[in-house]
Formats: C-alpha cells, structure tokens, sequence
C-alpha cells in the first residue's frame, strides 16, 4: 500500500447491529469497505433486559481478524448505557440496555434534588428516560453498583479489553448528563448534589487521543502485526456521523438517520435557555467542541419494529406499496415515548391514530407510510424549531446513515421542510471515524478539509422540495392540537 494512502479499521457497533468497516484514505482518497457484519440482540434476563457485549466484542475481534493489516483502530457505538468494573478490572455483569423499564419514574426522584430546569441549564441534556444520569440513579441501591470500581461507557468498555487502558472519551460522555457543555468537563456541582462519585469515570479523552495499543492477545487472536494503535475517535455513533456531513458550510442542518433520527445544527456554542430545555433539544459535544444541538427522534425503529411484527416482508416492496397511499392520511408524533419499547408496534400507531380522531392504517403499506410521514414531519419541526432557537438559519438539510437508503423517507422530508435534502453518505459514522484517526495521523486536515474529501468522493443523491408546504402545516397542527 503506498504510504499516501493508509488504512484505518472504524469499528461501529449500533443498536441493531455492529461492523467493522475498513477505510483507506489518502489526499484524493476516501473508500470504505465492510469486514464483518454482526448482530446486536439485546437478551431478556429474569433481571431485565441486557446486552449481550461478550458477543459484540467477539465480534470485533472477528471483524479485526477480517480486517487485514490497518494502521489503527478506533471505536464508536451508542450512547448512555456503561458497563461496571470491579477494583479487579472484571465487568461486574451484562451492560443494562437503556430500553430497560428501570428507569420508569427515577427523573421526577432526580428532579426533586435537582429541578429539570437547572439540570438543564448546567448539563445541557435534554430529557429523556434513559439518560446515563438516570440510569445511575436507578442501580444506585444494587449490589452490583456496590461492588463497582469504575464505569466505562460501551465504546471505553470495548477500547480498554483490546488494549488494557481505561478512558472516558468526550462526545460520548456529554450524553451522561453530567458534562458541562460550555467546558467540556465534568458538571460537579450536579454530581455531588445527586451523590454520585465521578471518580467511578475514567480520565476523559477528546478524539484524536492516542488510547493505547492493541494489547498481544488481542493481536494473536486477530492475526494482526503489532504495534497497533487505537486511536479516540467521537466514539458516540451520532458524534462520529455528524463529523462525515458532507456540508460545504455551515447553514445547514443534520439528519443522522438509523434506529433513531437525530435532527438538528452543529453549533460553536449550547443553547441552554428554558425555551429550548422547553423543546427537548439537547447540547451534545461534537468533534473540536462543536455542539450538537438536536432533538433525538424515534427513528426507523418504527418501521423496524413493524417489519418485525410483520415476519419480516420484502422491504423495498412495502416502500413501493406505501409510496402509493395517499399522503397524510395519519400521522402520530414520533417522539412520543409510548413508542419506546418494543412489540406490538403497528398495534400501537393504530392505537394512537384512533386515539387522536384520524383514520387508522390497517394494512402494511398504510401503517408504513403513517410511519414515514410521521418520520418527516418530525424531521420538519425539529429543523424549524433549531433554527429559531439557535437563531441560526438553514439552507440546506443533509441526510447521513441508514435512512438515505429510503428514497421515500428522504423526498418526503425535503417536501416537509421545504428545503433541499442531500442525501450520503450511508455509512456516516464509519466514515467520520476512519477520518478522525486519519486525521490524529497527519493524512487529512481540519473538519472542513474532512468534509470536502466526503463531498469529493462520496455517493450523494439531492432531492428538491415539491408539492403543498400547506397540507404538513395542517398534518403539524392536527398534533399539535391534542
């Protein structure tokens, strides 16, 4: 391989599933191919639900093995949910899954020590059920959490067996919702009025940080020639995706499409007033203390669940078949948590559609195009509501993961938003991982270098806005009269 062009492994674990996907990069060079594919099932214990991270990290080490000979390896994954560690080192139990009913009325317990309204205005977070802070409220009483030297986050979980060494990594952390996002450091006075010791956390590291190197097992295992570094990327997925829009300036707003849409703007600083806590945006950190501000969707999860439900039928037929229902019919608010857990998913939209006086889709093409015209008008009030309170205006929407490979879903939020989608790349969060250790390494420049490499070499498709911007101001109002 000439030394121009190098080869970086981005394993990228989501909630469904995880890869390893190996990039090469150079100055006009930007490829990606995939190792190994696994899935991510979470399993249901008498305990409750858990993840299975023994089989996600034999996964990595199978997509390792496949990899080849890279020059690093960084990790990024979801976000929220940690594994223990006892003073040993050893995980004390399966990672709790962040869908877990655990957490079912600990935020009004958190909230009578701490009011939502100056949690908000010193972490940034917006609420939501499962949020880390939560979580470590809910498991405070167990015996496990008693047992517990360190907590590491699913990626540092991951990054400290292949390596041995202990990191927090930052844009993962500030989704804990006990970072400050004006310092990019930890919120104490939250943590020690809510009692919970910081010093459970790693070290913080920032993308670009070198976190070790692939320890002997790890590469006898993998076949891999030593020294092999890991290098800290934006290890949550979001983080890593928004760093790969390929944006050539900065009006413009972000759709990281997956099992959730996260919308929103990439920002210099958080927006942390009571109107925006009001709209549940969030203050997340990106890549060089950017901030993400954005408002976590249900995604396709919707439509996952349906296909679930459904035995799993040909999916690009249902597409074809919902394309041809009448627009609008139905729709139900996509952030709504009733949709969180799992099961029964169409059930449940029909459930709401009755509720609310609209007619009730009953075949899978009407549920299917209730779910993504649900998805787009979501997409359209998150933009809207971004840009007024950002004060930040948007020309352009760019669609990145796996939801650019629904045409539907992408013309329908361009014709929800009135503007311009442009859709690419799909692997977002691989790419912008492989990037940042291409960048730690000296092979591509700052963030807009990264970004015009992407627009150089990346698949995009455009979609223009068409149709009455009138019926989805009707669709809007119809939710948000209930």
């Amino acid at each position: 391989m000439s030394a121009a062009v190098r080869a970086y492994a981005a394993v990228d674990l989501g909630a469904s599933s995880g890869r390893v996907m190996v990039g090469r990069v150079g100055h006009d060079t930007l490829e990606l191919r995939e190792a190994h594919r696994f899935g991510n099932r979470p399993v249901r214990l008498p305990e409750g639900l858990r993840w299975d991270v023994l089989a996600l990290y034999a996964g990595v080490l199978e997509g390792l093995r496949a990899a080849g000979r890279v020059d690093s390896v960084g990790i990024d994954s979801w976000a929220v949910d940690y594994g223990l560690l006892d003073a040993d080192g050893a995980l004390l139990g399966n990672p709790v899954h962040y869908r877990d009913p655990r957490t079912e009325g600990v935020a009004e317990k958190v909230w009578a020590t701490v009011p939502a309204a100056e949690l908000y205005a010193a972490t940034g977070v917006q609420y939501a059920p499962f949020n880390t802070l939560y979580q470590l409220a809910a498991a405070r009483s167990t015996d496990q959490f008693a047992h517990a030297a360190r907590l590491l986050l699913i990626p540092d979980l991951l990054a400290y067996w292949l390596t041995g060494q202990q990191g927090t990594e930052l844009t993962n952390a500030s989704t804990t919702q006990l970072v400050d996002p004006r310092t990019g450091t930890w919120a104490h006075a939250v943590a020690d009025r809510l009692g919970i010791d910081l010093g459970l956390f790693a070290p913080l590291r920032r993308p670009g940080d070198p976190a070790g190197l692939l320890r002997a097992e790890v590469l006898e295992e993998t076949g891999l020639t030593g020294p092999v570094p890991l290098t800290t990327v934006a290890s949550h997925d979001t983080a890593s995706a928004v760093a790969a829009v390929p944006a050539g300036g900065e009006r413009f707003a972000y759709i990281c499409t997956g099992t959730w849409s996260l919308a929103g703007l990439e920002l210099t600083a958080p927006v942390l007033t009571e109107q925006s806590r009001a709209a549940n945006f969030t203050n997340e950190l990106g890549l060089d203390g950017t901030v993400r501000y954005l408002r976590n969707i249900m995604g396709l999860w919707l439509l996952q669940e349906s296909v679930r439900a459904w035995g799993d039928p040909d999916l690009g037929g249902l597409l074809r078949d919902a394309a041809e229902v009448p627009a609008l019919r139905s729709v139900v608010d996509a952030g709504d948590a009733a949709f969180l857990a799992p099961g029964r998913m169409p059930d449940r939209i029909a459930e709401a559609c009755r509720a609310s006086g609209q007619p009730v889709p009953r075949t899978p093409a009407e549920v299917t195009r209730c779910i993504l015209d649900s998805l787009a008008l979501a997409h359209r009030r998150a933009v809207a509501d971004a840009e007024r309170l950002a004060d930040h205006p948007v020309d352009v929407v760019h669609i990145v993961g796996g939801g650019t490979r629904n045409a539907l879903l992408c013309q329908l939020t361009a014709d929800a938003c009135g503007l311009p989608v442009v859709a690419g790349p799909t692997e977002a969060a691989a790419l912008g991982n492989v990037l940042v250790q291409a960048r730690a390494h000296g092979l591509v420049g700052d963030r807009a270098a990264m970004r015009a490499l992407l627009a150089r070499t990346q698949p995009l498709t455009r979609y223009e806005p068409r149709g009455d911007a009138a019926r989805w101001r009707e669709a809007e109002a119809r939710l948000t009269a209930r």
